[in-house]
Formats: structure tokens, sequence, C-alpha cells
């Protein structure tokens, strides 16, 4: 990074990179593209090369840019205000990439002086430094045939399997202080691990950049820059063109629905409440002492906007995860009685909040069609992942988080128990198909005293693995997308922490690696068999076998694609008892060859199992022509697919 410690040319005015409309449609909430103007932009006017600088500011008396080409001087390069709109801009000659800087903001009300990072800064300093950086996002891109192919690989048709993670702790390198990885780093290591394990896709949690790590990223106060923890700007974009290159589409976790209080940061901008409500109990967010966007402000919309538009179409990516939509939903989120505000009919529901995400996602799908649009709901509100035309919030998917809470209380319970639970496995169906569902087991299961995933299941250290294996089996026969967050795939025994390496070192034991080549040969199979993913949004895509055997604690189904060639039949046994001569009946005749078995000694499971496969019988069996009998293993999913 090059840096300036001498005085630049003075303020220039008579240059901007603001037409009249872009003023207007900023001040209406309607430009979606506001990083092209506002911030700090590499520009050369007449030949002079410089910085144009341009901040959003209302009630600003004063406002100036200060930075080490100053000395941080705030009164040498003032801006100057383009009246109505509120924005104050600047061109500094001389001035170029490398510089440090912040704006200093006098209000016009009390007096309020502050001195504030970009909010429109494609680059900062590290934390804890919380200046930002002129630079700026030239990059020659190698990613033309993902980009062109990438509409056909995320259609609710495709195998979408996501593998969840966090960059900083992912992988480690302890030979220089346990330091991350950077991205240019990371990139090569992640997609042969990813390609290995037939993921489809990487979702990060949020690499905005954000001042406090233990966030995760989730307090983000940089909403137009990857974190500099890890990197440049273009190392960022070279890490989504490399996975892109490998086939690996790339999803970013994305947090429209608060901010945090750090001084350098949005809140309390120019002296007043500018980006959240003023009024508490709209503005502030019990739950993470964090601020509350005002989606009802016209320039609120248009920087949230802009900040969605800005990461589809500078760096690329594939989708965006919109986190804690429920809290945007409801104006009385995590409030008591008398600590919210109805809306204008008297309701609960944040009028606000529903245009803008109903307009990002319309906006979203409109100037990228081949990107998916992911909801973190966790309510029964209708239709989020429908069309805003038929009334819908327009993502293109939503978590499910009522099969996560189910299931994974279902499998906390001691084999013994569950036939008393078992509706726990079969209700999801009776909702399965109301949205476009991603199944998560999320990194929100393994954090804040969760434990781990394998740490959930019961029994001794074979029966947990047993259990992790059926889960994950159990997971892949569900209709619906899929999520896993690093760690689990090879069932990490502690706690997920953000300060350290996964526990790779553990795969050197057969239960581990074990579950790690199970989750390995599911994807394979998601990927491969039309059955498992063309019809996961589509109830002519599942049936069930025997959904009430709660005696047993057994379930099979069948899941279907569009030729009846494709059908594949799923059988779960809960219970660490194998069961001889389990009859389940089946739509064809023929032989039902086994592809896939949790309990197969390769997955470190006991090898209980069926030779191969089982030939159908003309005994009519759960109102299908033939049935075969089986043997089901101790906590075991075993998949059958028709054929030699």
């Amino acid at each position: 990074m090059t840096t300036k410690n001498t005085l630049a040319s003075p303020v220039r005015y008579d240059v901007s990179l603001f037409s009249p409309d872009d003023l207007y449609l900023f001040n209406e909430g309607r430009n979606y593209r506001a990083y092209n103007q506002l911030g700090a932009h590499l520009a050369s006017f007449n030949d002079e090369p410089g910085t144009s600088f341009s901040v959003w500011a209302p009630n600003a008396r004063k406002v100036s840019v200060m930075g080490n080409f100053n000395q941080w001087n705030n009164n040498s390069h003032p801006l100057e205000s383009r009246g109505a709109s509120g924005i104050w801009e600047g061109f500094i000659p001389g001035l170029g990439k490398g510089s440090l800087y912040k704006f200093h903001i006098v209000s016009q009300k009390h007096d309020f002086v502050t001195d504030k990072a970009d909010p429109f800064g494609v680059y900062h300093e590290e934390p804890p430094r919380t200046a930002s950086v002129v630079w700026d996002l030239n990059y020659q891109w190698s990613d033309r045939e993902w980009m062109n192919s990438r509409a056909g690989r995320q259609t609710l048709q495709s195998p979408i399997s996501i593998y969840e993670l966090h960059l900083g702790s992912w992988m480690r390198n302890p030979e220089e202080g346990d330091r991350s990885l950077t991205y240019r780093e990371l990139a090569p290591k992640l997609a042969d691990y990813i390609t290995r394990m037939n993921f489809t896709h990487v979702e990060l949690l949020p690499i905005m950049e954000h001042p406090f790590y233990a966030s995760w990223g989730y307090q983000t106060t940089g909403y137009f820059a990857p974190t500099s923890r890890y990197g440049t700007p273009q190392d960022f974009m070279f890490f989504v063109d490399y996975l892109h290159q490998r086939g690996i589409g790339v999803i970013l976790d994305w947090v429209p629905s608060h901010f945090p209080s750090d001084a350098h940061g949005l809140a309390y901008f120019d002296g007043t409440h500018l980006f959240e409500h003023a009024d508490w109990r709209s503005g502030f967010h019990p739950d993470w002492n964090t601020y509350i966007y005002n989606y009802g402000r016209n320039e609120v919309r248009s920087f949230l906007m802009s900040s969605a538009m800005f990461w589809l179409d500078k760096y690329h990516v594939d989708g965006i995860r919109v986190d804690a939509v429920a809290s945007m939903l409801y104006l009385d989120y995590s409030r008591r009685e008398g600590e919210w505000i109805p809306n204008k009919f008297g309701g609960r529901e944040n009028l606000d909040a529903i245009e803008f995400l109903r307009q990002m996602n319309l906006e979203a799908y409109k100037e990228y069609p081949g990107i998916q649009t992911y909801a973190e709901e966790s309510t029964a509100w209708p239709m989020v992942s429908r069309p805003v035309y038929l009334g819908g919030l327009g993502f293109g998917l939503k978590w499910d988080m009522g099969w996560m809470h189910d299931t994974l209380a279902y499998f906390a319970h001691d084999p013994i128990h569950r036939g008393f639970h078992h509706n726990m496995l079969t209700f999801r169906m009776l909702y399965g198909f109301t949205e476009n569902f991603v199944l998560p087991l999320s990194h929100d299961e393994v954090v804040h005293g969760k434990g781990s995933i394998v740490g959930k299941m019961p029994g001794d250290e074979w029966q947990k693995f047993a259990n992790l294996r059926l889960l994950y089996g159990y997971m892949f026969a569900q209709p619906g997308k899929k999520l896993l967050f690093m760690g689990d795939e090879f069932g990490q025994v502690r706690e997920w922490g953000h300060d350290m390496s996964l526990e790779w070192h553990v795969l050197q034991y057969p239960v581990h690696s074990g579950v790690q080549k199970w989750v390995e040969q599911l994807n394979r199979a998601y990927r491969n068999e039309p059955a498992l993913h063309e019809l996961d949004n589509d109830p002519a895509g599942f049936e069930w076998v025997d959904a009430n055997d709660t005696a047993a604690s057994v379930i099979s189904l069948l899941r279907k694609g569009k030729k009846p060639e494709e059908t594949i039949l799923v059988v779960c046994n809960f219970t660490p008892v194998p069961r001889d001569n389990y009859r389940i009946g089946v739509p064809y005749d023929g032989f039902w060859r086994e592809i896939l078995n949790s309990d197969a000694a390769e997955y470190a499971g006991s090898g209980v199992g069926n030779l191969g496969g089982k030939q159908a019988e003309e005994k009519p069996t759960h109102g299908r022509p033939y049935s075969i009998s089986l043997t089901l293993p101790p906590l075991g999913a075993l998949f059958f697919k028709r054929g030699s």
C-alpha cells in the first residue's frame, strides 16, 4: 500500500461524478448503484489525476476530508454541499491510491463533531484501525465460463449443497503464530477441499468489514468492503474468481438488519439519527445492542440496495443470504408490550422493511438473473420464497429453521424414547413445499455453549458417530437444498471457536474420517441422482412409504425425479437395534441396489447391510404391488435404486 504524507492540492469543486439524475434517484431511494458516485473514486479531470470524495451528511454544517496526506488536518480540505441532496463532495488533485482518509463532520445539531469512516469505502485499514483507504476495483476476471453457465447451476431443480464457513478459522497457519490464511492462500486449499467433498457452493460468514472480530462479521461497518484482515479487494476478487474457475459457487452472508454503534461507523453519522430510527423503540435492537436501519428513509434504501448490488456487480458473487430477516419483518421482534411502535394500520409488521426486501429481490433477479437470494427467516411468515407479484417477499430460497430445530431435538433423545417423538421427523412434510427450502445445519448450532453437532448425539462414541451419519443421511433424503457448517462434515468434537483452526487433526481417527467420507458420498449421490435434487421443491418429488412405524422408530420414503426409473428408496432406522426381515413396499419389480449405507465399514460403521441389494417380490406391502425384505443396520440410513 502506498501512502502520502505531503499536503495534497486544494479541493476543486468544478468537477463531479454526479449527474442531476443520480442525485434525484438517490434522494428518491432508487439509486441502486450509488457506489459509482459516493465514496472515494480515483478519477482524472482534464488530464489531472486525483480522487473524488462524496458523502451523504444532510445535517452537517461542515464536512472535510482528513488523512495521512494532510497530517489529519480537519480544516485544509473542506467539501462542498450539493444543497438539498444532503451530499458533500470535492475533488483533490494529485491524491492517489493507498491514501488513508476519514470524513470530519461538524453537525448543525448541538455543534456535534465526529470523524467517520467512509460508508461507501471499498477498502479500510485492518482493524483495530478504522480509517478508509483510497483504492480502485480494477481486476481482470477469468470466470466467463462460470458466469455464462451459473444460471443453469442454481435453479430450483439443480443440486445445491452449501459448505458454510468462517474464513478466519477454517484453516490457519500454525507455523506463523496460528495466523489466519489470506484470500489468496485460502482459494486453492478451499477449492481442492470443496471439489473433493462434492459440495456445489461455499457460503461465507460476513466478509464485509467489521471492527469486532468476535462478531464473525455480523456487526458490519463497511458495507462495500471485504475485510482487510485477509487481504485487499483484488485478493478477494481472486478468491471468488478462483472458486468460479473450479466450478464452485460463492454465496455471501449480508446483514441489512442491524449495525453496530462504533464511533467511526454509521451510528449518529452527522449528529443525527441518519441511518437509524431516532426512537429507540424502532431504532435499537435489544438482542444485539445494535441499531436498526430506517428502511422508510429513501437514502437509506439507496444505501442498502447499492450494497447488495455492489457484491453481485463488482465481485461476481452468486447469491446473497440475508441474515435475521425475521427481525426486520416484525416491529415487536424481541420486544415486550410498550417497547415497540405499531405500523400505520396498528399491526406489528414492518411495512418499510417488507417493501425494501421486495425491491431488493426484484432488482437482484432483474439485473443478475443467474443468482439466488436466501432468507434466514425463523418464523412462519408466508411466501418468503414466492414471487413479489404473488404477494411474496421474492427470495429464491428460505432456510428451514423448523426442520433444523425439530431434527436436532429428536436426535438428542435417547433412542429408547424416540418412538414418543416420531412426529418431529414427519411433521415437516405438512409444510415442506410451502416454500423453497434449504435444510441448514449452520454455525448457529455450534456456538454459545451449544457444543458441536456430534456432541448433541446420545450414546457412547460409536453410537454418537452412527447417529451423526444417520442425521446426515436423513438430511440428504429430505426434499430441499443442503447446508453444513465447516467441521460438521467430519464430526468436530469441540464447539466452533472463531479464533482457532478447525480440528483437522482428528481425521486420523476412523470415526471422523468415516463421517467425512460419508458426507462426500452423500454429496456425490445428491449431485448425480436426479431423484435427490430435481424435484426438491415440488411435492411430486416425495412420497412416504411408511411414516408411522413409531414402535420401531423407522421411516421409509421415496424420492422421485422426472423419470420413474430414477426413483430412490430411503429407509432410516433411528434405534441401535438391527432389524432383520423388515419388509418395505416398493412401486416396481426388479432388483433394488443398495447405493448408500451409513453403517458400511468404510464409514466406520458395523458393516450390517443387504449384500448389494434386494430383489423385489410380488408381495403387496404399504399399498404397493411389490416389496423387499431388508436388514436394517443399527442407527443406519439406506438408499436403494432400482437397477442392475
